[in-house]
């Protein structure tokens, strides 16, 4: 289970706007422990980012009313030190450069498997727990 210094499950926010997609991701990092916020759009995201602080964030690359990268470069601006994992189902070397170069820490291509997004997870917010 993740658990962070205070003990509290670590929070994730995910945004993809295939209720399906959301739904499963959203089923795995509760399964691992997490406490999780599925939304649909990029703007519910920016929403929640407004009043909460989260752990890591999973983003589609496509949206419906943003893409993904510019809500990437968005979050970036608020929240530089959570970890951003970027999901697409139509992966590409530009958009893995562009994603890496606006602070994703992962780019990967859908479908993910659960225990690879389980470990990044994972790995990322110990590595983040260990730094002052």
């Amino acid at each position: 289970m993740l658990r962070n210094a205070s003990k509290s499950k670590q929070k994730i926010l995910i945004i993809d706007d295939d209720k399906s997609v959301l739904q499963i991701l959203a089923k795995i990092l509760q399964k691992a422990g997490c406490c999780v916020a599925p939304v649909e759009t990029g703007r519910e995201a920016l929403k929640k980012l407004e009043t909460q602080t989260y752990d890591a964030a999973v983003i589609d690359v496509r949206l419906q009313d943003m893409n993904g990268l510019d809500l990437l470069n968005r979050i970036q601006t608020i929240a530089p030190n959570m970890t951003k994992i970027m999901l697409t189902g139509y992966p590409s070397d530009e958009d893995r450069t562009r994603a890496l170069e606006l602070g994703a820490d992962y780019y990967l291509a859908k479908p993910v498997k659960s225990e690879t997004l389980v470990e990044i997870v994972q790995s990322r917010l110990k590595k983040g727990q260990s730094q002052p």
